[in-house]
């Protein structure tokens, strides 16, 4: 059985770094709309931030990583997670909180693309398996994140935030110091993929990956919008107390560092297309009924469907996206690992105002609703043409 480079999991503890940060931020919600008096509307605006620059600049920061590739950007994106985070300790000006979670967005969008890139780079043939890895770096972030920034909010004291930058500086260290030999082994990969398939087809499909965007745009808004509410719908509308409402954030993204890694497997398997499908049929019912539940452990069981909808399909929806835009990775990097938890954010306002004017749990129907969409384009999808190219010359072998 074939193993993953180990350095893989270089870039697995790097996910991690940023993406606890990024978790951090929706379990403080609670927090400042106490402490600063915000309404629903407002504390989504704080998620809408840390989206908006990360929206614009990550498949920017993608398409130059493809022209020019620049790999300090990794450690620099966590450095940027960790210190926003830090600073957060330290304020309680509503502007302030809102430019320190644009910085964290920057810092993710820094990340994610030339990250996903080597990683597609020394993993082989065993991508599926590789970005489940790297990916649950960052869900495990997601699941660590929540209850680390709960925990300094409602527990202990807000300035034990201060851990974020400390790790993500340690973190950011290490990945600085490990590069020239991780870019070694990626030309020395690139090499044997080249000499293993030296008639692979390298090209942009754009019309099958404008119907994958779609799919990735519906899983954006459900995983953002579960990671904005889930704490407020806890405490809101099921009368949990704020601590309980971290605890489902961080159950929901804990049960989702293993299955991102058994989506991967499952996708390498069973095929990618199949695992993405499979994940929005279960969507749908998944989100309909979480949403229309009314008991604390009927939600909390119900987050078991919805984790597996959220994460099954990550590691595959990667891959399909770095496929189809053959001659553009980093790009491709940038829109399915980045704009995949930042699209969703663009909504959190709109869905903020929903929430203050009808109630939280009307609001939250959406989250069925795109699952409908997500799915109907999922099954629009095609085989991308490289596979079947492959298939054909193994054929002919």
């Amino acid at each position: 059985m074939k193993k993953l480079d180990p350095h893989v999991y270089l870039f697995t503890m790097g996910h991690f770094s940023v993406d606890w940060a990024q978790g951090g931020i929706p379990a403080l919600l609670p927090y400042f709309i106490s402490s600063c008096n915000l309404n629903y509307q407002e504390a989504a605006g704080i998620i809408f931030a840390n989206i908006l620059l990360s929206s614009v600049t990550q498949p920017l920061i993608g398409y130059y990583s493809d022209k020019i590739s620049k790999p300090w950007l990794v450690p620099l994106g966590s450095i940027l997670c960790g210190l926003s985070l830090t600073l957060l300790a330290f304020t309680t000006n509503y502007w302030f909180i809102l430019f320190l979670s644009m910085i964290s967005g920057l810092g993710g969008s820094l990340f994610h693309p030339e990250a996903a890139r080597m990683v597609n780079r020394i993993a082989g043939k065993l991508k599926g398996q590789a970005l489940g890895s790297f990916s649950v770096g960052g869900n495990a972030g997601f699941a660590v994140g929540p209850m680390v920034a709960g925990f300094s909010a409602y527990t202990f004291d807000i300035h034990g935030l201060v851990i974020y930058g400390i790790v993500n500086l340690i973190i950011a260290t290490i990945m600085y110091r490990q590069m020239p030999t991780v870019l070694s082994m990626a030309a020395a990969a690139d090499q044997a993929e080249a000499k293993a398939h030296p008639n692979a087809i390298h090209e942009n499909d754009w019309k099958s990956f404008s119907k994958l965007t779609v799919v990735i745009f519906a899983r954006s808004i459900g995983f953002t919008l579960c990671n904005t509410f889930i704490p407020i719908f806890w405490i809101t509308v099921l009368g949990a107390s704020a601590t309980t409402g971290s605890l489902a954030l961080s159950i929901l993204f804990s049960m989702g560092v293993v299955i991102t890694f058994l989506g991967g497997v499952m996708a390498d398997r069973f095929g990618f297309i199949r695992v993405m499908r499979g994940s929005f049929l279960l969507m749908i019912p998944a989100m309909f009924f979480l949403v229309n539940s009314s008991q604390l452990w009927l939600a909390t069981l119900l987050l078991i469907p919805v984790a597996f909808s959220l994460f099954a399909p990550y590691s595959p929806i990667v891959v399909l996206g770095q496929t189809f835009l053959g001659k553009n990775v980093g790009f491709a990097s940038g829109i399915t690992l980045g704009l995949s938890t930042t699209v969703g954010g663009l909504l959190s306002p709109i869905v903020g105002w929903g929430a203050d004017l009808y109630g939280v749990q009307t609001a939250l129907q959406i989250l069925w609703i795109c699952a409908i969409i997500g799915c109907i384009f999922a099954f629009l999808v095609p085989t991308p043409k490289s596979w079947l190219a492959q298939e054909t010359d193994r054929a002919a072998r």
